[in-house]
Order: structure tokens, then C-alpha cells, then sequence
């Protein structure tokens, strides 16, 4: 009997096009700013930025993301997929890479954190480009291979370790910066080269030319009063808050609090996201699914914010050695590396999931851009907040994030609001 292939290589075998070039050119990412981005935070700490300093940059480039989020739809629609994605690439990506590069101070991480914001264009603009000429029953297994890639790119994570400690921290990671602007470069030229405008993007184009951006933005009043009358709509914009600020704060200090309360060498760093990237993609193909599969998300999301709480409590509870991290240091983080590959993988793929159930249809596009420019506006103060917590005791943005996880059972124990998908399938349940 012929053996039966598996779907998601016969999906990126037979992917054509722009869902080729989509794909195929984003393992550059991991080869470019992953190699870099786990020494982000310990980089402006050798460079004299304080920890409320790189909270406040955090909050700045998420303020920065809101504004060009806002914008990404309209300038999408008018410039096209495949320009806007060349043209804010390279600003959100090539143009900060060279100014992180050269980093002396505080200013210059702070004109890079306002550039960077733009690949909230890009992101919306990708997004259009990979699936909207992609067989609409392949487009789940599509995100299937860009998240797997996205996560199998911590596997590179050596070569930046191999680095740091053959030449130091700060030469490495400006070396490091170069060669992401080298290759993100080389990957925004591939992809312009082997991508064509789509047919949706040519309508848009057709459809606002002559059309001002303000005009275009001024139809987003009728939209938020949508969101507004929606009461499952806005239950899932606040789990997705929720779950952005514990996202952000994770981003921004985990690597601060291991590496400079814990006493784990700055060559290890970037092996932690490398570990917690492929226990994420293991709990992807196996527990996730199996707790998922079923109409009713309630159970999930709870187990989901109770893992992660678990994880964010562990972190703060491991014993400071006193001087380099020792054996029991290096157990109890590969815990929590286990418990928030878990838990923040299954929030962040149900928080999409409820804002994408919930969500107008007929609206889609629009109200999404809205939300994720919400969720940003409600995350933002968190970079700072936390900063300022980290600059008094290291632990501290973690006992933040643990309380932004019991609020999210809370609202999800109490205030949970059945989806379209679960009402349809039982209209008498509420779990």
C-alpha cells in the first residue's frame, strides 16, 4: 500500500508563487535578528541603559507600533502589498539593524525603538501578501509552516554564543547587528524579486486611488461602534491585552533577570529561547491539539493562564546563587522554560483564536487592524512599568506579569462569553 505523505510537506512542495517566496525566504529571519535579539536588553545594559530605560523603550516602540498600526491598512491599500512590504521593510528592519549597530547611548536605542515601530505595516501587509493568492484551504497549514519556521530559527542560536564569548558581549552583538542588516536585506530584495502584486492588492490599489489617508481613516468610527456593541469582542480583546503585557514583559526582562540575578553567562542566553522555541513547537504537535481540538475553549484558556502563571512564579522563587547560576539554577529554569512554552503557546494561538471567533465578519479586515491597535495601546504602558519595577528589585516585573495572569482566570472563570462556534454547536453550554 502506498505510504501517505505528510500534509505539511506536501503544502510546502506545492506552494507557488507568493505563498512560495513568503515561506521559503523566512528561515532568513533566523539567520538575522533572532541570532541577535536574545542579547537586546543585556546589550543596552553594558552600554549604561538603565532598566527603567529599556522599559520606557519598550513602551515607546509599542506607542510607535500603534501609530503605524493605524496606519498599515490605508497605506497597504494604496501602495500595494509587495511595495509596502519592500519599502517598510527596510525601514523597520535594515535602517534600525544599522543604527542598533552603532548604539552609544540611550538616543540612539530611542530612534531605533521609533523607526522599528514600522513593521506593523509590514506585518499587515506580509500577511495580505502570503495567503491572499494562497488555495483558501491551505492557508491554515500555510501559518502552520511560517510559525514552525519561525521557531525552528532559534536552532541558529549557537552561532551567536560561539560569538559572545570568543569576542564579548559588545563587539559580538554589533557584529551581529550588521550581519541581520546584511540578511534581512538580502531577504526583503528576494522576496520583492519572486513576489507579484496580488489580485486583491490591485483592486485596492484601483478602488483608493485619488482616496486621501485621512478620508480612508475617518471610516473607522463606524467600525469601533461595531466593536463597542459586541460584548465577545471586547471579552477577547482584553484576554489578548492581558496576554500582550505578560508577552512584553517577558520580552523585554526574562533575559535581564536570568542573566543578571541568576548569574547565567551572557554565551548561554540565547540557548533559553532556543529551548522554550522547540518545546513550544513539541507542545504544538502534541498536548496543545489534544486539549484544543474540542468547540469549547473555556478549559483551555483556563489551564492555559494557570501553566503560565506557574512559570512566572517559579522564575521568581529560584534562590539567587549569589554568583555564577549552579546545577539546581540551571533545573529550575529548564521548568519554567517548559511551563511558559506551554502556557504561552496555547494563550497566544486561543487569544488570536477568540479575537478571530468573535469578530464581525463582514468587517474582518478592518476591525482587526482596530483591535490590534487597542490591545497595543492598552500593552504599552507595561514596558515602562515594568522598567521601573526591574530598576528596584529584578523580580519584581515578574510579580506584575503573575498578576496580570490571575486576572485573565478571573475574567476567563467568570466572565467568559460563548463563541458563534460553541453556541452553534450547543446552544445551551457555557464552558
Amino acid at each position: 500500500m502506498k505510504r501517505r505523505r505528510n500534509p505539511m510537506i506536501v503544502t510546502l512542495l506545492g506552494l507557488r508563487g507568493n505563498g512560495r517566496a513568503s515561506v521559503y525566504t523566512e528561515p532568513l529571519w533566523g539567520l538575522s535578528m533572532m541570532l541577535v535579539l536574545p542579547y537586546t536588553s543585556v546589550f543596552m545594559l553594558a552600554l549604561g541603559v538603565h532598566d527603567a530605560q529599556i522599559g520606557l523603550l519598550a513602551t515607546i516602540s509599542m506607542l510607535s507600533q500603534v501609530v503605524f498600526g493605524l496606519l498599515s491598512g490605508v497605506i497597504t491599500d494604496k501602495l500595494g502589498r509587495r511595495i509596502t512590504t519592500a519599502v517598510f521593510d527596510i525601514i523597520a528592519w535594515a535602517i534600525p539593524c544599522l543604527i542598533w549597530a552603532f548604539a552609544q547611548n540611550f538616543w540612539w536605542f530611542l530612534a531605533a525603538s521609533v523607526v522599528n515601530g514600522a513593521w506593523q505595516v509590514t506585518q499587515n501587509s506580509w500577511d495580505c501578501l502570503l495567503v491572499e493568492d494562497v488555495d483558501r484551504a491551505e492557508i491554515p497549514k500555510v501559518y502552520s509552516l511560517v510559525k514552525v519556521a519561525a521557531e525552528f530559527s532559534a536552532l541558529f542560536a549557537p552561532i551567536a554564543a560561539v560569538l559572545v564569548s570568543s569576542l564579548g558581549l559588545e563587539l559580538a552583538v554589533r557584529i551581529l547587528y550588521l550581519n541581520a542588516f546584511v540578511i534581512m536585506s538580502l531577504k526583503i530584495w528576494l522576496l520583492y524579486r519572486y513576489t507579484t502584486e496580488t489580485t486583491t492588492g490591485r483592486i485596492r490599489m484601483q478602488e483608493t486611488r485619488g482616496v486621501s489617508i485621512w478620508r480612508s481613516l475617518s471610516e473607522y468610527r463606524g467600525v469601533l461602534a461595531l466593536i463597542v456593541r459586541s460584548k465577545g469582542t471586547i471579552f477577547a480583546l482584553v484576554i489578548a491585552a492581558l496576554v500582550g503585557a505578560v508577552a512584553l514583559v517577558n520580552g523585554t526582562f526574562w533575559q535581564v533577570v536570568i542573566s543578571q540575578r541568576l548569574g547565567v553567562p551572557d554565551a548561554l542566553l540565547p540557548f533559553f529561547p532556543m529551548v522554550r522555541s522547540l518545546l513550544s513547537v513539541l507542545f504544538f504537535f502534541t498536548l496543545i491539539p489534544l486539549l484544543t481540538h474540542a468547540r469549547h475553549l473555556k478549559a483551555p484558556t483556563l489551564i492555559g493562564f494557570g501553566v503560565y502563571l506557574a512559570g512566572q512564579l517559579l522564575l521568581v522563587g529560584i534562590p539567587a546563587p549569589g554568583g555564577p547560576a549552579v546545577t539546581a539554577t540551571y533545573g529550575l529554569l529548564a521548568v519554567c522554560l517548559m511551563l511558559d512554552a506551554f502556557g504561552a503557546g496555547m494563550l497566544f494561538m486561543l487569544a488570536e483564536s477568540l479575537v478571530a471567533l468573535h469578530v464581525d465578519r463582514a468587517e474582518r479586515s478592518r476591525v482587526m487592524a482596530i483591535q490590534r491597535t487597542c490591545v497595543m495601546l492598552v500593552t504599552a504602558p507595561f514596558g515602562w512599568i515594568s522598567g521601573w519595577l526591574s530598576g528596584m528589585d529584578r523580580t519584581w516585573p515578574f510579580l506584575l506579569t503573575s498578576a496580570l495572569l490571575v486576572l485573565g482566570l478571573i475574567v476567563a472563570g467568570l466572565f467568559w462569553v460563548t463563541t458563534h462556534a460553541e453556541t452553534h454547536d450547543d446552544a445551551h453550554s457555557h464552558a
